[in-house]
């Protein structure tokens, strides 16, 4: 990966831009603050972001390193992993981030996320432990395959003990500070 300037610096703000405010909308509806209003306008908002990064994938491939930085790349990983309404585009991302991974032009822990998150929206169990379910309980982990080599694939990957990235993520998302009626949600947060 390389650290020079993004080949499309516009690109990487409009990426930028777009994660951000989804991830503000993603914290109000997690947090339980939105009206009918603002839900449909968000889930108006996603689709328009999903369909933005369709027509990048399509032109561009990848979004990686090299053509729009580490925070472009960063913010394109996060629209496809919370593109959970189309799940044929977000399996084609998967390939397309594997890709741009073997090529040295993106995370792997961002490809792992990705996988696992298409696995469990395919009705499968995750490989990495990355995908867990927020309710008013706390924060578990999603269905996983092999639990017993849990630790040993994280570390292929880059990834913390899962111990450790559950203590993070039930500090992050305690529930205290969640509303009392606040959705059970699936977070990608095990890093």
């Amino acid at each position: 990966m390389t650290a020079a300037e993004p080949q499309l610096p516009d690109l990487t703000r409009e990426l930028i831009d777009r994660a951000t405010k989804a991830a503000m909308r993603r914290a109000g509806r997690v947090r339980n603050h939105l009206d009918a209003v603002r839900l449909g306008q968000g889930r108006h908002a996603d689709h328009a972001d999903t369909k933005v990064l369709r027509r990048i994938l399509t032109e561009h491939g990848w979004p990686g390193h090299r053509l729009v930085g580490p925070e472009g790349a960063h913010a394109a990983w996060s629209l496809a992993l919370h593109a959970d309404d189309e799940p044929d585009f977000q399996r084609a991302a998967t390939t397309l981030l594997q890709r741009a991974v073997q090529a040295h032009d993106a995370r792997i822990q961002h490809w792992a996320h990705l996988y696992d998150r298409t696995l469990i929206n395919s009705g499968r169990r995750q490989e990495h432990g990355t995908q867990l379910l927020l309710n008013p309980e706390g924060v578990t982990l999603c269905p996983l395959r092999a639990p017993e080599s849990l630790d040993e694939r994280r570390a292929t990957v880059g990834l913390t003990s899962i111990a450790a990235a559950l203590e993070r993520a039930r500090r992050r998302n305690a529930p205290d500070h969640l509303a009392e009626d606040a959705p059970t949600v699936v977070l990608a947060g095990a890093a």
